[in-house]
């Protein structure tokens, strides 16, 4: 897992890489809510991302609660495979989701 993060002012991009499971999800957690200091907009750009577990949901959950309380989230560029994961536990409408 690799996360590349891109900030303009109050904006941060955070492009991910890889898998975000059980051995990965505590590297993210820390990356992205270290970053959100000041953050009104926050994309998670999901391209690169081929299988979430739970772990990976947890994450996104806890980015999701921060961000709820200081601006907005989305993700973007989200397959076919981390969508289907998102439908079928609900993340899908508790996140603003783009298709790949």
């Amino acid at each position: 897992m690799q996360i590349d993060l891109n900030r303009q002012d109050d904006k941060l991009t955070a492009v991910m890489h890889g898998r975000i499971d059980t051995s990965t999800a505590p590297e993210a957690e820390k990356i992205l809510l270290s970053a959100l200091d000041g953050v009104t907009d926050l994309v998670l750009d999901f391209e690169d991302i081929q299988y979430i577990s739970s772990a990976g949901l947890r994450v996104l959950l806890l980015v999701y609660k921060r961000m709820k309380t200081q601006g907005s989230l989305k993700l973007v560029k989200v397959g076919e495979v981390v969508r289907e994961v998102l439908e079928i536990t609900g993340f899908d409408e508790l996140l603003n989701v783009e298709d790949a």
